[in-house]
């Protein structure tokens, strides 16, 4: 298999864009990775995404973006792995750019969410669950993570209190980031006055659902070009595992068995271990997947995950600085373009482009994507050289 490099990266701001569809949101996106590749075309183009057919009554969205961006004729496919949808396509033209059949592609994640009515977009989200076992009972996806969380701070002995640290640092990185949706700085007093959407969860543990779009490039690393000012950024390990999508249904429901399988899969390739990353952008749809994520990473102790963010260490001058753009819940959650924005964020750091969420002497970022409760998990290893 070829080593592979990402040569551009483009991203439109998450946001309510009521004068843009998806496809021209997708199209922002893939124009502006060109852009930034020096290129005017690849091979193939790969789309991630979850909610086109449930809230834009549109698939088909390989074909139609390919076409869009000028590229018809060429390769392209939709991928859907609920909210890991963008981390599965980066994966997907991964493997085939890799493997020698396509020497260029594009991967974009898109998803349009805010021009539906709340209860519908809610029931799009709850697609990610068990329908039979899950959703038929009542369960939102929310309520989902909640029973989750509660079970956690009972058996760990947490309070509620304790995972301020997660929602305050994201806020305080995307204060630094453009494509930001929510320029929000977030106190501990505010934190703990929030609405509660679904007891533990308040509205300050949970993501920012928008409408956004990022994309990457990716060539073989041997044809990369030599640019002035641009390291190379090579995709170093790429690791996916799948867990039981009802909760209930795991042999332990606090331990994210994908995780831990994933990231173990991306460390081996990469030839190296959590103390070796300098910083992750994990799935904090909710301040109890941070926890959970840290934890089969290998960055905390099993039940210590809170402890990270406690005593400073998730910042940008921390051990492991975490959503260094905002992560889910302050950048946004457009469910399936955010493993593409968490790539382009990592890129962003390798590069030195991040701004004042720039983690200093960055090498080595990681990324992982989730889709569901912990069901399927994508994690990504990239390095700068």
């Amino acid at each position: 298999m070829r080593e592979v490099a990402i040569l551009g990266i483009g991203q439109t701001p998450v946001s309510e864009h009521w004068d843009k569809s998806l496809l021209v949101l997708a199209g922002e996106a893939v124009f502006a990775a060109l852009e930034d590749a020096e290129i005017r075309s690849t091979q193939a183009l790969y789309v991630g995404n979850m909610l086109s057919g449930v809230l834009d009554k549109q698939d088909h969205l390989g074909t139609l973006i390919v076409d869009w961006v000028g590229m018809r004729g060429h390769e392209a496919f939709k991928i859907e792995a609920a909210c890991g949808s963008g981390a599965a396509a980066f994966r997907m033209g991964l493997m085939a750019v890799a493997s020698g059949e396509i020497e260029s592609a594009v991967v974009v994640g898109v998803e349009k969410m805010t021009d539906s009515l709340p209860k519908e977009t809610t029931a799009g989200l709850a697609t990610a669950a068990d329908a039979d076992w899950e959703i038929i009972h009542g369960l939102s996806f929310i309520g989902i993570n909640a029973l989750v969380m509660q079970r956690y701070m009972h058996e760990y002995g947490w309070q509620h209190e304790d995972f301020a640290p997660f929602s305050i640092n994201a806020h305080a990185n995307a204060m630094h980031n453009p494509n930001a949706r929510l320029h929000i700085p977030l106190t501990k007093e505010r934190y703990r006055k929030a609405a509660m959407v679904s007891d533990p969860i308040n509205l300050m543990d949970s993501s920012a659902v928008g409408d956004g779009a990022a994309a990457a490039i990716i060539v073989p690393a041997d044809a990369m070009p030599k640019r002035e000012g641009h390291p190379l950024i090579t995709v170093a390990g790429s690791g996916a595992s799948t867990a039981s999508i009802a909760v209930h249904d795991r042999r332990d429901p606090l331990w994210l068995t994908a995780a831990e399988k994933s990231a173990r899969q991306a460390y081996r390739q990469a030839g190296v271990g959590p103390e070796d990353i300098d910083l992750f952008e994990l799935h904090d749809a909710f301040s109890i997947m941070s926890a959970l994520s840290l934890e089969a990473s290998g960055f905390a102790e099993r039940g210590q995950g809170p402890r990270l963010g406690l005593d400073e260490e998730i910042g940008i001058d921390g051990r492991i600085p975490i959503t260094t753009r905002g992560g889910l819940k302050a950048r946004g959650h457009p469910v399936g373009a955010t493993g593409m924005y968490q790539i382009v964020e990592v890129v962003e750091q390798l590069r030195g482009q991040a701004g004042g969420s720039q983690v200093q002497e960055a090498k080595i970022g990681m990324a992982q994507n989730i889709g569901g409760s912990g069901a399927t998990i994508l994690t990504h290893i990239l390095r700068a050289r």
